[in-house]
């Protein structure tokens, strides 16, 4: 569906987004009518109780039926009563189930916008920032929740009070009548003025909003490297532009939305001059009920004031708006990867993994892989070496199906991964990334965040078998001492013995290891190397490394050069040819430099 670029047609978005919650609107919308229907009513009794008190036995009320004044006051008293609290009721009714339905529609457009977003694949989020997504995932569904809560009731309920009090008017005298609405098309002319010229204001708004979120959530995360460098200045300067650009656009949008208002109360100021001398006039004369006359005066008001409340609403149903083009254009964002396929994996599982023939490149970019085939046979450890941006990690994320494949083909025991549902070709992979993510939470939370229903005992034995029980036991709450954001609270060798156990209890056939050890210390690197040789056996390992050293026991060593494969046999074997790997190796062992050095002397 196009993205709907003007406000009513993101309206008619919204309400073809939420036709699940068609009854309750409808609900919703009776109880905000009869609300108004019994809030205009004391007006029009004021009028009738005036003629009571004027006419007495010639009033409107004895024609009912009723002959005394006292018995035509006490008539108007519980009718005043019963009116009174059906307004009390019926405002209740709406305020209830507009809110509840505020707070449902809201929830569910977050929970649909964020379910999308973890369908993208992983070029989605190189384009857009996490402070611009949590924006629309937040501050945007909080906007459209404002204006659910409140903003369609109150265009209800003028609507309803137009065409009820515009009723009452001609009925009674349609010459005031005329002159009291008078004011309305020039109020629903100022409105679509007002909302042709506030859509892109409140876009800019909503966009500013984006790139400031954006730019708290970047210093918020890189605070390390903002104190290391002394940036503070330049960064809090930084902030500041972003947050004047917001107070602008904002400017601009109250400089339009602020000059609306006044205009409405003049138009609705002429209206009810006109109503208040005309009726005068004609009472005078006595062509006009001095009681009709009362009535029609206070009805004035309850006919135009409203309306001054509709430059606010308005003005928040613009905002709300400009929000649900961005919310919906996020739901509606289709993903490269698309979760199609149907067929698992047969078991159990080996693990064999082919790529044939494959071809990839990132957008605007030249990084990627180049008809590149590779067996990795089930139950071998085959790893991945080249310099950075060699290809090495980019055939480890189409492997897991973080890209879409550009050309051919890769299969796990035979089977396409693109016909595989992603969650049995996830299922089947454990990641040990180079950029641990641990959650807010426990270290049992994180350990068993692959398998949730894991047994305390199952949380043990994977810690002991990534060497982080040592350490996991010697915290102040041991095994439910909370991390922190991203597992701030342990050091970078922490973290990663927690990933490798955390890989290590979803027990998967095939474990990829991607840059594992590159950034511990030698003791940490020895530790996890240590499990590394217990948890392999029998499992399909794929290992990604610049560390040499930490590959040399490798069944298969696959040299990659500029997304190309260029070498591929054992440690031995590769130093025997002495190419890229050899070379590679000598500069990290100091071979050259040791050799060199005799050569010197």
């Amino acid at each position: 569906m196009a993205e709907s670029t003007t406000s009513f047609g993101a309206l008619l978005h919204l309400i073809r987004y939420a036709r699940g919650y068609r009854r309750r609107i409808v609900l919703a919308s009776i109880c905000s009518a009869l609300n108004t229907f019994f809030d205009i009513m004391p007006e029009i009794l004021i009028g009738i109780a005036i003629d009571v008190v004027v006419n007495r036995e010639a009033s409107f009320v004895a024609s009912l039926g009723f002959d005394s004044p006292q018995s035509q006051i006490v008539v108007l008293g519980v009718l005043t009563f019963l009116i009174w609290v059906g307004e009390s009721l019926f405002e209740y009714l709406h305020l209830i189930l507009w809110r509840n339905l505020a707070q449902d529609i809201q929830a569910d457009m977050r929970q649909s916008a964020y379910d999308q977003v973890q369908r993208q694949d992983m070029s989605f989020f190189e384009s857009r920032g996490s402070g611009e997504l949590t924006a629309i995932l937040n501050d945007d569904v909080n906007q459209l929740e404002r204006f659910l809560d409140g903003g369609a009731n109150d265009f209800l309920q003028v609507f309803v009070a137009v065409v009820l009090v515009g009723g009452v008017f001609f009925y009674v005298s349609p010459t005031i009548a005329w002159l009291a609405i008078m004011p309305i098309p020039v109020v629903i002319w100022g409105a679509f003025f007002y909302m042709r010229r506030a859509t892109p204001l409140y876009a800019d708004v909503r966009a500013q909003v984006g790139g400031l979120a954006n730019r708290l959530a970047n210093n918020l995360g890189g605070m390390a490297t903002i104190k290391s460098f002394t940036a503070e200045d330049r960064e809090s300067a930084r902030l500041r532009d972003a947050s004047d650009r917001y107070v602008r656009a904002n400017r601009r949008a109250i400089r339009v939305s602020s000059a609306f208002i006044p205009m409405i109360r003049m138009a609705i100021l002429c209206g009810f001059l006109a109503t208040f001398i005309i009726g005068g006039f004609k009472t005078l004369d006595g062509t006009l009920n001095v009681g009709a006359y009362g009535m029609l005066v206070f009805l004035t008001q309850r006919l135009l004031w409203p309306l001054t409340r509709l430059a606010q609403t308005v003005d928040l149903y613009e905002r709300a708006m400009a929000s649900t083009r961005r919310i919906l254009k996020l739901i509606e964002t289709p993903s490269d990867v698309r979760n199609i396929g149907t067929e698992a994996l047969p078991t159990p599982v080996k693990g064999q993994i082919e790529f044939d023939a494959l071809s990839f490149r990132y957008n605007q970019s030249e990084a990627g892989v180049q008809n590149v085939s590779l067996t990795v046979p089930a139950g071998q450890t085959v790893a991945l070496v080249g310099a950075t941006g060699s290809g090495k990690s980019t055939l480890i994320k189409l492997l897991l199906r973080f890209y879409p494949v550009s050309t051919g083909s890769i299969r796990i025991d035979g089977v396409q991964i693109d016909q595989l549902t992603l969650e049995a070709l996830r299922e089947s992979i454990g990641l040990v990334s180079q950029d641990v993510f641990l959650f807010e939470g426990s270290v049992r939370d994180n350990i068993a965040y692959g398998k949730p229903d894991a047994s305390l005992d199952e949380i043990v034995h994977a810690a002991k078998a990534a060497e982080a029980w040592d350490f996991v036991y010697q915290l102040p709450d041991g095994i439910d001492t909370f991390v922190g954001e991203r597992g701030v609270k342990l050091s970078g060798g922490q973290r990663q013995r927690l990933s490798l156990a955390r890989a290590i209890l979803k027990n998967p056939p095939i474990l990829i290891l991607d840059e594992a050890t590159s950034a511990v210390d030698n003791e940490t690197e020895a530790a996890i190397q240590n499990s590394l040789a217990t948890v392999s056996k029998n499992r399909t390992v794929l290992v990604v490394a610049h560390r040499l050293s930490t590959i040399v026991g490798a069944d298969n060593i696959v040299v990659l050069d500029h997304g190309k494969v260029v070498e591929q046999g054992t440690h031995a074997q590769l130093i025997a040819i002495d190419g890229y790997y050899s070379r590679q190796w000598q500069v990290q062992t100091g071979a050259t430099a040791l050799a060199t050095h005799s050569n010197d002397g």
